[in-house]
């Protein structure tokens, strides 16, 4: 069930409330009992989480799986790419 934030023009409450979808909309301040409640525009906050998602995947510029391909048919970035030789170089040294 999605949060909903509402806010009374008359006296400023404000207040969280879980409702379904299909529930009617609050209209009535529960502080001050006028007909002054409304429903506010929020910004949505959610985050993917798990492997598979771009965050995940091409955060630190790792190439690795899935996120390879994507990484090579873009043409890469330069600036990505000299982090790799430099961690290859000790190895083979």
């Amino acid at each position: 069930m999605p949060i909903y934030a509402y806010k009374c023009s008359a006296c400023g409450h404000a207040q969280d409330v879980l409702q379904k979808i299909s529930d009617p909309l609050l209209t009535v301040c529960p502080e001050c009992n006028q007909d002054t409640y409304s429903k506010q525009v929020t910004a949505a906050g959610f985050q993917l989480k798990g492997s598979g998602w771009y965050v995940t995947d091409f955060r630190n510029g790792s190439a690795s799986g899935a996120g390879a391909a994507p990484a090579a048919a873009s043409g890469g970035d330069s600036a990505a790419k000299p982090a790799e030789p430099a961690a290859a170089s000790p190895a083979s040294a």
